[in-house]
């Protein structure tokens, strides 16, 4: 919002400077941004007095102006035709900066002989001086511009850039600031003019306004001007719209325009005579007729900026007898605006419902300065104001009489806030103690009406432009603005700070998270909610209970909640395929909502990680190498044993994964996951290529926690003696898993690791048995072992993997 200080000077004295009042409203709580300066750059433009006007002695249209810059003159060549002697006006000397008139650019204007005559100079228009677009004759100032100052201390002014937040419409208007200066620097607001004649029949006699959808909108005033001449608005009118940001257009409109930066509340002008009649009536008994209503299937809007616009039945709408005329809240229709052959208007102003307003202007992709300060729920008190305010000036500025009385449809009932503000609450929250005169002085200079109660007790009521005013609460939140939130003094806590309240699934989350970046994989973060299709695609679909669906799902693709990350770490791979032409590392810890029939979901966390493409980066060192199902089970493990757990593993199966390359994972013979290879059929629903490996591993965070007994870690040192490393290639049969062979060779006291090094099948071994070579690495804390001690040690472990799986020694 623009607030121009010349413009907030008329309702409030303000004396300081502009930097500290931006500051002072800032710290208020309406950020000010900065401000800047209109007609900072008229450099080289003064406020001149015509003193001659003769004729170009070479061109009939031109003319020889003369002008008086304060003790120096300069002719110039003018084509203006409303350029006369005693005016006072706006001259540019060699050197400014203007606009030019046809391209809009600025450019630096430069002496220059016209016609055989040497113009020093140029009389502006208001187009080349950036205050509108008028081009047709030269600026005409008042006559008591002071001669000789320049443009810019005379015309100049400062204009304050603010954002304000979405609970204060207030803040959307000059009005609004000007109580916001009062109450920060003990000043009082004056006031516009409300009053004005009403010389016209009585408007009931003359229009017929139905409100068939007061749940849209609650209030809806009017009033209506005969006799109007559309016209130009005065030039202060335009210079506080253009400051302001907003272009001029036509008095009628300008008013409107005006009226809502000055109070906050949109108003709509309609061409009273482009109005259809409704079927009663006779002759002159037949009036004109104003219907608020939802739109009607199909039914089209030519909105002010000459789009075509179909309307849903959601929508407001402003209709005549036949035809929808505008649209509520965000813009009105093409077919009763005004032109200059209006004569009559019927001005609108009224409350229309917040969150309607927003959706429509959101559908339609058309926010306007309107639709802004609607959704942000206007109180409905400023209606009528803003409506008498606004017929006071059309009559003021474009002539006519206006109709007796206005037309207010109000179904609001009881709407006035009323609430009683305790002091005591008032320390409870701020821990600053206030007496009943000081809450009374700031909330009073806000506007606020009060009564006292008690000692300690104000009965306060609400202003007309404030809607943000619901609870005590916000009572106490103005106290402590005004008063000023630096003021309040720094205290130490009445209590102790609570103790920390251990939250393990939380911390397993963000370990897991931590764990799999360092295994470097990149977290991924997807919605909860997916698309029907996708959970199918990976299984994830109980034919007996259906996913949670919302009800008014954004898209199709987020209207189930999902049962399984593995669609979503799918999906995102598919679309780092089109970026990434090597390795590709993807985890995400999230929660899955398993269906329950006749009851909510159940929340799991899980954690799923999958690994595509080359295994290291292209280099001229290493052969190029896909990842596979060892890869996602190395990471898995070492996760794990990070944890303080050992998994082991056994082969499984799932929809999902590769028949054959699939294994559960186990910690302390209890299921917490699954780790494999992703089945080809499932990598062509998601668009990845079958060439490779897909490996892919879940783990059931729920499952795990429980497993992760809390025990603190414990120093080990070095070993003082020297450890000996024996290589044992042993025969069994191929379906004995290679960790069994590895718990029982570590089970000896004196083996302190047994790593798997090679795997063998072929020629010397029979079919249906493998040969696998583990590195023993044995080591005793209490002295250096002997080759015989090692000897025994091994002839025992021999002897125990014959017995338990039939594993004998590779000769």
């Amino acid at each position: 919002m623009k607030i121009p200080v010349s413009w907030l000077k008329e309702y409030i004295d303000v004396s300081l400077p502009p930097k500290e009042l931006a500051h002072r409203l800032t710290m208020a709580g309406l950020e000010s941004e900065g401000e800047t300066v209109f007609g900072g750059g008229w450099d080289n433009v003064f406020v001149a007095q015509v003193v001659s006007v003769e004729p170009h002695p070479n061109a009939d249209r031109l003319t020889l102006v003369t002008v008086d810059t304060g003790g120096e003159r300069a002719t110039v060549v003018c084509g203006a035709p409303n350029v006369a002697s005693g005016q006072r006006v706006a001259f540019a000397r060699p050197g400014a900066r203007l606009h030019d008139p046809d391209t809009g650019r600025l450019e630096t204007l430069k002496a220059a002989r016209i016609r055989g005559v040497e113009s020093a100079g140029m009389v502006c228009s208001e187009r080349e001086l950036g205050l509108g677009e008028d081009h047709t004759g030269i600026l005409v100032l008042d006559g008591d511009a002071p001669v000789g100052t320049p443009l810019a201390d005379h015309l100049g002014d400062v204009v304050l850039d603010t954002e304000p937040t979405t609970n204060r419409p207030d803040w959307l208007s000059v009005l609004g600031v000007a109580h916001e200066v009062a109450a920060l620097t003990g000043g009082s607001v004056r006031e516009p003019e409300l009053g004005y004649p009403e010389e016209g029949p009585p408007i009931e006699e003359q229009v017929t306004i139905r409100v068939e959808a007061p749940d849209l909108s609650p209030r809806y005033t009017a009033s209506l001007i005969t006799g109007v001449r559309i016209g130009a608005s005065p030039r202060w009118l335009r210079e506080r719209l253009l400051k302001a940001g907003q272009r001029p257009i036509n008095n009628i409109v300008d008013v409107t325009n005006y009226v809502m930066l000055e109070f906050g509340q949109p108003l709509h002008a309609f061409d009273y005579n482009l109005l259809e009649e409704s079927g009663e009536g006779k002759g002159r008994d037949r009036k004109k007729t104003v219907v608020v209503r939802r739109a009607r299937a199909g039914e089209t809007l030519v909105t002010l900026d000459g789009e075509s616009r179909k309307l849903s039945p959601e929508a407001l709408v402003i209709a005549d007898a036949k035809r929808a005329i505008g649209l509520a809240g965000v813009m009105g229709g093409a077919n009763t605006e005004m032109t200059e052959s209006t004569t009559a208007v019927l001005v609108e102003s009224a409350k229309f419902d917040a969150v309607n307003i927003r959706r429509t202007a959101s559908t339609l992709k058309l926010r306007s300065e309107a639709s802004t300060r609607f959704e942000r729920n206007l109180n409905g008190d400023l209606a009528s104001i803003a409506l008498r305010r606004a017929t006071r000036l059309i009559q003021e500025l474009a002539g006519g009489r206006v109709a007796q009385g206005i037309i207010d449809l109000d179904a609001r009932g009881e709407h006035q806030v009323v609430l009683p503000l305790s002091l005591d609450r008032v320390e409870r929250v701020l821990g600053v103690r206030f007496s009943l005169k000081e809450a009374r002085g700031i909330l009073v200079s806000l506007g606020f009406g009060c009564q006292r109660r008690d000692s300690k007790t104000i009965i306060v009521t609400a202003p007309y432009w404030r809607s943000d005013i619901a609870i005590e609460d916000d009572l106490v939140e103005e106290l402590a603005r005004i008063h000023g939130y630096d003021n309040i003094p720094t205290t130490p806590l009445s209590q102790g700070i609570p103790l920390h309240q251990p939250q393990p699934m939380r911390a397993l989350r963000e370990r897991m998270k931590d764990l799999l970046a360092a295994a470097g994989m990149q977290e991924t973060i997807s919605y909860s909610l997916t698309s029907y299709e996708t959970l199918r695609a990976v299984d994830a679909v109980d034919r007996g209970v259906e996913p949670l669906e919302v009800s008014n799902p954004m898209t199709a693709e987020h209207q189930h909640l999902r049962t399984s990350l593995l669609g979503n770490v799918l999906n995102t791979l598919a679309t780092n395929l089109h970026h990434e032409e090597s390795g590709v590392g993807l985890f995400e810890v999230g929660r899955v909502y398993v269906p329950r029939r006749d009851d909510l979901p159940h929340e799991r966390e899980m954690a799923v990680g999958l690994l595509w493409g080359e295994r290291t980066p292209l280099s001229w060192s290493e052969a190029r190498k896909n990842v596979d199902f060892y890869d996602a089970k190395g990471t898995v493990e070492a996760v794990l044993e990070a944890l303080g757990k050992h998994p082991q593993f056994q082969p499984g199966s799932t929809a999902v994964l590769h028949p054959g390359r699939t294994a559960e994972v186990l910690v302390d013979g209890e299921r917490v996951g699954v780790v494999g290879e992703v089945h080809p059929d499932v990598l062509e629903r998601f668009d990845i290529p079958r060439e490779g490996a897909t490996a892919l591993f879940e783990i059931d965070l729920d499952a795990l926690l429980p497993l992760l007994a809390e025990q603190a870690l414990q120093f080990a040192p070095l070993a003082r003696f020297p450890g000996a490393y024996r290589d044992l290639a042993l025969v069994l049969d191929a379906d004995v898993a290679a960790d069994r062979l590895k718990e029982i060779i570590e089970g000896n006291s004196l083996v302190e690791s047994a790593t798997v090094f090679d795997v063998y099948t072929g020629s010397g071994v029979h079919p249906g048995k493998r040969s696998l070579a583990f590195r023993v690495h044995f080591q005793s804390e209490k002295g250096t072992l002997t080759a015989e001690t090692v000897n025994r040690a091994q002839e025992r472990i021999l002897r125990e993997l014959e017995q338990k799986t039939g594993a004998q020694q590779r000769e």
